[in-house]
């Protein structure tokens, strides 16, 4: 979890229990659990956002390429009747 192991966790908990409280520290909890989690949904829309946005450019690309081709004369495909 974020490059830290069981102590550093351990330690970071017995300093949040120190400076905030028994009392307030399920709070505390709570409220990150919940920003974790909306953190987590953000970045996810983000990147479906930023997936939608590299397939329309994609598509946008095979549209510009098949209008082009429309420019030319259309040559016959085989010889004349």
């Amino acid at each position: 979890m974020f490059g830290m192991g069981m102590p550093e966790v351990i330690i970071i908990l017995v300093i949040a229990l120190i400076v905030i409280g028994p009392k307030k520290l399920p709070d505390l909890a709570k409220a990150l659990g919940k920003g974790m989690s909306e953190f987590k949904k953000a970045t996810q829309e983000i990147k479906g956002s930023l997936d939608l946005e590299e397939e329309l450019k994609g598509a946008k690309e095979d549209l510009i390429d098949t209008v082009s081709g429309l420019d030319k004369p259309a040559e016959p495909e085989g010889p004349p009747p």
